[in-house]
This record gives C-alpha cells, structure tokens and sequence, in this order.
C-alpha cells in the first residue's frame, strides 16, 4: 500500500527525506523559509522527484498562517486522501537552552498545526518537538501550570484522535550518532498509536542490522574519514576558504552515508571554518585538557579561555550532544577546529548526496530572514530516525 503523507514546518527536509526512504509518498511540503525550503526543493522535488505536488499548491515556501488562510478550501478536499501528517512547529520557543518564553509568538504555531490537522483530517499524526515541549511553563499565564505538550494531546483528543501519546525518546538509540532527546507524539483515529511504538521499538535492532548499523554509533563511526588530515582542496562555492576531500570509508555507517560508487571526494558543505591562531590555541588546550562531551561553561570557561557561552568537546568514542545551530558550540574530537556543515549533517545521518543550499553562516539583520546551512542542518530531524518512524507507521496501517 502508498502511505501519503504532508509535511509541516519541513525545514531543509529530514523528515522526508527519511520517509521517502522509508518508501512513503510525500504530496507537499510547508515550510515558511526560503532557503530552508530550497534545500528541500533541489534534494526531494527537483532531484529525487520525490514529492507528487498538489496541483493547487505552487512548489515555494510557505508560511502555514497563510496557506491555512487562503487554502482552506483546497486544504478540506484533500479528507480521506491523507494519511499521515507529520512535523513540529519550531522548537525554540520551548527549548530548555536559554530563555524560555510563554508569549514567544512561535509557540502559537501549535495552534496553526493543530487547525491543519483539524482541516484534513489525516488518519496518523506524528509531532516531534524539544524535550522542553513537555515542561510545564512558570509564566504561562493563559495557560496555567500546563505544559504544551499537555495542550496538543487534550487538543487531538477533542479531535478524534483519542489514542494520542508521547514519549521522550533518544535517538541514540536508533543509530543516530547523537545523544538527541525528542518528544514524539503519535495519534490515530484507529487507535493504532500504541501499536506504532510498537512497531518502532521493537523494529529497530533489525533494521540496523540489515543495513549493517552499529547499535551504539559514535562521532568516530560518523566522521573519521572526513577529517581534514585526508586532504583539503579550494572550497567550491565560497572564494578564500577549503573544503575537505573524504578518505576511504571506516565504517559501516560511514558506506551508509556516502556517496554510492565514490572511494574518495569532496562531500558538498564539508568548507573548514577559517580560525585565527588564536582559536586554533585555544582549541588545541581543549583537546588536551578538557573533558569529553561536556559542556564547558559558566565560571569553567575561564580555565580554557573560552569568551562564547558554552563549548563541548566531542568524545570519538560516544554519540556527541545534540547537535546545535551554532557552527562553534563544539570541537571537532581531534583537530583544533569547530566542525563542519558536513560533519554536523552526518551526525544528523544526512546522506553525503544531499546537498544544502543558502549561506554557510549569517548575522546582523539579515538573522531574520536567513535561515544559513548549520540553521538548517540543526533544526533537522534525524533522517535515519523518521525513516524508521515511517516504517512503523506503514507496518501498523499494512496491518490494520
């Protein structure tokens, strides 16, 4: 059977492109940005043809508010041809990692979601957010004491979908190279929710061994062959900067990754930060001195002569933290550098084939509107992760 599918708030695609994988059929994509959305558009419509467009819906970035205003009609039509919406409204709203804020007019997008979910009426919902969604806001006045992972499981309830659920779950342990902890909500209106978690707990040690994944994936089974010692080359899309050339794959996960039929090349957005000697000193100290996969910060930052808020220096032998938007928030586990697009992509388990569009970096004025490579690649669900998601969903409605 096709599994149809739309995606909300799609950032650069990991979502779909996981859910493709996982042979879903993607009908459309909203995602308000538009270099989030060109990334989406060159790797699943352009190339991979991927996504069979609305007809009614021209291929560009859209802000949900508006498509939900002058697409209602459109948006009611597509009733019992949908059976799956997945996304999450941006995170950073509800992020545990500095402030936090109830009238952050982000976190009004649920509500946006919520009216979508209501128009179409999809037989599945997956909802993914920050482990932050489910703690309970002090100054949530309007909402009380409630947590807004609270307000969209009452919300789905009320809209039929009453097996509603979440769970926190860490991507680790899918065979992401990353200790990154979501919320994940799973509605039906068939009261097959449990059964999905079912499916996607119990399904995953299979599915990495057949595609021969570690259980427990590090930094080092992600990156190793991606460091800058195999050779560097002029970068390809900035003047003044270097790109690096990958070695031969190391790891299993590593020919998951790669390009298909490549011993050696330069993987797209793999461009060297270029540090002052300064930088690269400090760096150098922390790779002798500091400790591993923790966050160095507050009074601690002093002993290392670190200005920024907070640094973490990666352990090859472990998954890393969750990867940020923020290209400096960590150091690469063996050279004096902070890693790159590339390198945060893989740990994200993005292909070497897909490629990332817009500026590698941004600041200023133009923070608003741009949304650069790192932004992108941070905000991303895990591909390898929503894949197995899909499964699970696909094997849950087979059944049914």
């Amino acid at each position: 059977m096709t599994v149809r599918y739309v995606d909300l708030f799609a950032g650069c695609g990991g979502i779909s492109l996981g859910l493709h994988k996982a042979g879903l059929q993607g009908l459309f994509a909203v995602e308000k940005n538009p270099d989030a959305f060109s990334t989406l558009k060159y790797n699943l419509i352009d190339t991979h043809k991927h996504f069979k467009w609305a007809p009614w819906l021209p291929a560009k970035n859209w802000n949900i508010d508006t498509l939900l205003k002058n697409k209602e009609s459109e948006l009611k039509s597509l009733q019992g041809t949908v059976d799956l919406v997945v996304g999450g409204p941006p995170c950073q709203g509800f992020s545990l990692v500095g402030e936090r804020r109830a009238t952050d007019k982000r976190n009004r997008l649920i509500h946006s979601y919520l009216k979508f979910v209501e128009l179409v009426k999809p037989r599945v919902i997956m909802f993914e957010n920050v482990y932050g969604f489910t703690v309970k806001f002090s100054n949530a006045k309007r909402n009380g004491k409630r947590a807004y992972s609270e307000i969209v499981i009452s919300k789905l309830h009320e809209l039929g979908y009453t097996d509603a659920r979440g769970e926190i779950i860490d991507m680790s342990e899918f065979g992401v190279p990353q200790r990154r902890k979501r919320f994940i909500v799973i509605a039906t209106r068939e009261g097959l929710a449990d059964k999905i978690f079912q499916n996607l707990f119990d399904g995953r040690t299979e599915f990495l061994k057949s595609n021969g994944l570690p259980a427990k994936a590090t930094t080092y089974h992600a990156l190793s062959d991606l460091e800058s010692k195999h050779g560097v080359d002029a970068c390809p899309d900035t003047n003044g900067f270097m790109s690096g050339v990958s070695s031969k794959a190391k790891t299993n996960l590593q020919k998951y990754l790669r390009i298909p039929g490549k011993e050696t090349y330069m993987p797209d957005s793999h461009r060297f930060v270029n540090h002052t000697e300064d930088a690269e000193k400090v760096f150098s100290y922390l790779l002798e001195e500091a400790p591993r996969n923790k966050r160095i910060m507050g009074e601690a930052r002093a002993e290392y002569g670190i200005k920024k808020r907070n640094v973490t220096v990666l352990d090859p032998g472990q998954p890393s933290l969750t990867i940020t938007t923020i290209p400096d928030d960590f150091v690469h586990y063996s050279e004096p550098r902070v890693m790159t697009v590339r390198e945060c992509a893989r740990l994200q388990t993005f292909p070497d084939w897909f490629e990332f569009k817009g500026p590698y970096t941004t600041g200023g004025p133009r923070r608003v509107k741009q949304t650069p490579r790192y932004t992108q690649v941070g905000n991303a669900v895990p591909p390898l992760f929503a894949e197995q998601v899909g499964l699970a969903i696909k094997k849950a409605l087979k059944n049914e």
